[in-house]
């Protein structure tokens, strides 16, 4: 009998909830086959087969088990049930030792009917954790199954038109939810936060983009957005303003001479912040590169815990959401963070004329135990120059006549 225990998977994480389980008590199971799905207060892991056998599970879904617990038991000496498709990892196995002539030749389908809007394992976890009854969802995958698309798109509003009820129910909180949430108050509690607003004309950056993104995108295989301009813009005020990219250690304030950028992103199962490595020595092309990478591995759960781990700085853009203004929060131990908005064409005065402009909202919230108002304001004024000014972000942020003129 094979005990399968909680691997270690972090150095600070002690326990960890199971969070779905893929096989169950009395199935037979291939070496490499997924069991079930694991989730830290960072991040979601996979736990797989360690041989082939007959399962026997020792928890719940939902159930918080510690590191170096037993989770499962595994009877290698159990035989392979006689007509048993073998699993997709032990298929590929096999597949790999058939001769090239009889490699294509065409392999009998495996047996993947199911009734009209039964979910595919992932769709029906995504109607979970959304709280959707998947007899509300319209399945558009083969036989009318719910596909992971169909269970991205569901919302609350399919069930509308059903009789309207006053149920209440009630939901574990996740282990990432219960983490978020202790953060967010020790942030508030612990720090002396407090926020500056400033306006940024994006005028000058939808031009730039409007000219170039088509031989952007040809050139580098990706779009050029606005992220990539902040990022940047966000460096080189922070090499002007070193004390935004500190935080205080006990009685020591720590310095960096680099900036790893923290990217908050919404994930399915709650805000993750994943970083981006030694942004100010970045392209555009290899930030966009990078956000599009982690932005992916947010949205399916895949982000590890290094690349979670650190950020010297953070950026939010609300403004995909609609928002129009907020208060950000600091994401400990940093001591600021950026946020953006939404854009909105306004009313403003330039050379004493009434011009429209699309105008986008920025909010600095900081520490101000480190961050003095002077080198906040600045902060945040040198990042609207750099966006005004996108030559700005070429030099480094410094004065282009200076540097033409060598003054």
């Amino acid at each position: 009998m094979l005990q399968i225990k909680v691997p270690t998977v972090g150095e600070s994480i002690s326990e960890v909830s199971i969070s779905r389980w893929n096989k169950k008590t009395g199935d037979y199971v291939e070496m490499d086959e997924l069991l079930c799905e694991l989730e830290s207060d960072k991040a979601t892991f996979e736990l797989n087969a360690e041989a082939a056998g007959v399962l026997t599970t020792k928890g719940n879904e939902g159930d918080t088990i510690k590191v170096g617990d037993l989770i499962a038991e595994i009877d290698t000496d159990a035989k392979h049930p006689e007509g048993a498709a073998p699993a997709p990892a032990a298929k590929a196995k096999e597949d790999k030792k058939v001769d090239a002539p009889k490699a294509e030749a065409k392999a009998p389908e495996a047996n993947t009917t199911y009734a009209s809007g039964t979910p595919s394992p992932a769709a029906h976890k995504i109607l979970s954790e959304k709280g959707i009854d998947p007899k509300h969802v319209v399945g558009t995958g083969k036989d009318g199954r719910i596909t992971k698309a169909d269970a991205l798109a569901a919302d609350l509003s399919v069930t509308s038109n059903e009789a309207k009820t006053r149920n209440d129910r009630r939901e574990k909180m996740t282990n990432l939810r219960k983490t978020v949430s202790r953060r967010l108050v020790a942030a508030k509690n612990e720090t002396a936060m407090l926020t500056t607003f400033n306006e940024v004309d994006m005028k000058p950056i939808m031009d730039l983009r409007n000219q170039y993104k088509n031989q952007f995108k040809e050139t580098f295989g990706v779009n050029l957005g606005f992220m990539s301009f902040f990022t940047k813009a966000v460096t080189v005020a922070l090499k002007q303003f070193p004390s935004v990219n500190a935080y205080i250690d006990g009685e020591e304030i720590i310095f960096h001479d680099y900036c790893d950028i923290s990217i908050a992103v919404s994930a399915p199962k709650g805000l993750v912040v994943p970083v981006i490595r030694n942004a100010e020595s970045m392209s555009l092309a290899e930030i966009e590169k990078e956000v599009m990478a982690l932005a992916g591995k947010a949205r399916e759960n895949k982000l590890s815990l290094e690349e979670m781990s650190g950020g010297t700085f953070t950026i939010t853009n609300g403004g995909v959401f609609g928002s129009m203004l907020s208060t950000p929060i600091i994401n400990p131990p940093q001591s600021a963070i950026l946020g953006m908005h939404n854009i909105v064409e306004r009313a403003v005065v330039q050379n004493g004329q009434i011009v429209i402009r699309p105008i986008m909202y920025v909010a600095l919230s900081y520490d101000h135990r480190i961050i003095d108002g002077r080198e906040s304001v600045g902060f945040l004024v040198k990042v609207k120059q750099c966006l005004e000014n996108p030559t700005l972000l070429l030099t480094a942020g410094n004065d282009p006549q200076k540097l033409l003129l060598g003054l």
